[in-house]
């Protein structure tokens, strides 16, 4: 099951760059020392160069050998000013406008990662979810086939037998109400993810409804995208609508559903809505005494995470970890 140490043999075998949009933050800086240190992922931390030394100084952090890039001084600006036109010519932006914007670190890094010069991108100690995800949509933007961003929590839990019991739960940050295809959308991209983490995933479509228990829009939702997945990704086992219980007691499902390979043995939950979902990891984390990594957001061209402004700087080094291992 999952553990740290094999996120980091996949990045000791083909190491990355990940940026840091707030560079002089003491929770990136901590964390950068504790990368700079290893030889399997390297920060690239923006902003200006004396204030990020002199904030590592102060708070005793060793970051010699990072890579500072400052917007004020970047030697690719103009290359930078003209793809980003480029990619925003419908909106008709001009190079004024573009040098403007990308005075804003959170856009900055972004570009770097959109000019090959990092990986990833690894954002919002400071900056709010919005203000991660509206430049990865916009530049970056979603993979072929994709037409949403979602985002997907790994819950990660010390068993008795010594192993991790590992489970995915979607979209509990992103979507406020998806539709049933955009569910069809978080659930194969979340599988993705799951798989990454070690999980073999079961996909339970999450409802207060087991196979017609009950009725309702939301019920009929979840059903209808259960079975629109099933027909996308026939290989997947997957299953819904199915109340919590009949997803991982098997007990239960044994009465309410006993001929589903899913019910009872579900590890990837998908949600209705962003409501049920943010209040369902929050339960795990809190009451389940599970620990929570994400959001991971799915669906870009290229691995762009946000940090809750209330992170510590072991979660900004363990996000680093997943959001590198994901390219």
């Amino acid at each position: 099951m999952f553990g740290f140490g094999q996120l980091i043999d996949i990045l000791k075998k083909n190491p990355k760059k990940i940026v840091f949009t707030e560079g002089s933050d003491p929770r990136i800086l901590e964390a950068a020392s504790r990368l700079l240190a290893s030889n399997f992922l390297s920060p690239v931390l923006v902003g200006n160069e004396d204030v990020i030394q002199k904030a590592a100084e102060e708070s005793g952090f060793n970051i010699r050998g990072a890579h500072i890039v400052d917007p004020a001084k970047y030697e690719r600006i103009d290359e930078m000013v003209e793809l980003f036109c480029e990619l925003r010519k419908s909106k008709g932006v001009t190079p004024e406008q573009a040098k403007k914007t990308l005075a804003q670190a959170n856009y900055f890094g972004t570009m770097l990662v959109k000019m090959g010069e990092a990986d990833a991108l690894l954002g919002g100690a400071t900056y709010s979810t919005a203000d991660t995800v509206r430049p990865a949509l916009q530049l970056i933007k979603t993979k072929p086939g994709n037409t949403i961003v979602s985002s997907c929590f790994i819950l990660v839990r010390p068993s008795a037998t010594g192993d991790n019991e590992v489970i995915a739960m979607s979209d509990c940050a992103i979507n406020i109400k998806p539709t049933e295809d955009e569910l069809v959308e978080i659930a194969l991209e979340s599988a993705k993810c799951a798989k990454i983490f070690g999980i073999d995933p079961k996909i339970a479509f999450l409802s207060y409804s087991t196979f017609g228990s009950g009725s309702g829009e939301d019920v009929d939702k979840m059903r209808n995208a259960a079975i629109k997945a099933k027909a996308k990704a026939p290989d997947l086992p997957i299953e819904g609508e199915l109340q919590f219980d009949a997803a991982v007691s098997p007990r239960v499902a044994r009465t309410k559903c006993p001929d589903s390979e899913v019910a009872g043995h579900a590890n990837t939950f998908i949600f209705p809505d962003i409501n049920a979902g943010n209040i369902g990891y929050k339960i795990a984390q809190r009451v389940g005494n599970f620990d929570a990594y994400g959001p991971i957001l799915l669906g870009l061209n290229a691995p762009i995470n946000d940090l809750s402004r209330g992170c510590n700087a072991s979660e900004v080094y363990s996000m680093a970890i997943i959001t590198a291992a994901l390219a």
